[in-house]
């Protein structure tokens, strides 16, 4: 008999608390989400990101998917493909490395093998990052070569 009634006030004294609990534990949720960077105005395609352009603010939602950028050194300098809106989660699936060629400027094409070093100069038939593949026409001869872009901007013609 006095079992029963220990425990009805346990489950009473249980029932009172668990709203309190749960105040507390989705707070602490909250906390540990993290930060995400968000655009302060809208970004257009192919808009370089700046760091005036962007703000961290703190992930209250815990149904957010991830993908997204969480420091400003991830978006900075990068270039949007899709229109950003301000205060809305940047995917990172969103945003693409600067172009380090242009289609139709000109550039250095080097190869190299062993000691020797040729070069000429070509132009490239598409836009493309450093470490990209790409064809690029010699403008000497007119072949079209495939080489990577380097970080100075120019091409490393590859062997056939």
């Amino acid at each position: 008999m006095m079992f029963g009634r220990i425990c009805r006030n346990w489950g009473r004294a249980l029932a009172l608390l668990a709203p309190l609990a749960a105040v507390v534990w989705a707070g602490s949720a909250h906390a540990d989400m993290g930060i995400a960077v968000v655009p302060r105005q809208i970004i257009y395609p192919g808009q370089e990101i700046s760091a005036a352009f962007l703000q961290e603010v703190e992930v209250t939602n815990p149904n957010l998917a991830g993908g997204y950028a969480t420091s400003m050194q991830e978006v900075e300098g990068m270039v949007s493909t899709r229109t950003l809106l301000p205060g809305r989660t940047i995917l990172m699936s969103t945003l693409r490395a600067p172009f380090a060629v242009k289609r139709g400027a000109a550039v250095r094409l080097t190869f190299s093998i062993g000691n020797m070093m040729i070069s000429a100069s070509g132009t490239p038939l598409e836009n493309a990052a450093i470490g990209d593949v790409i064809r690029v026409r010699n403008t000497d001869s007119g072949v079209i070569v495939s080489g990577t872009v380097m970080g100075d901007g120019t091409v490393q013609v590859m062997a056939k």
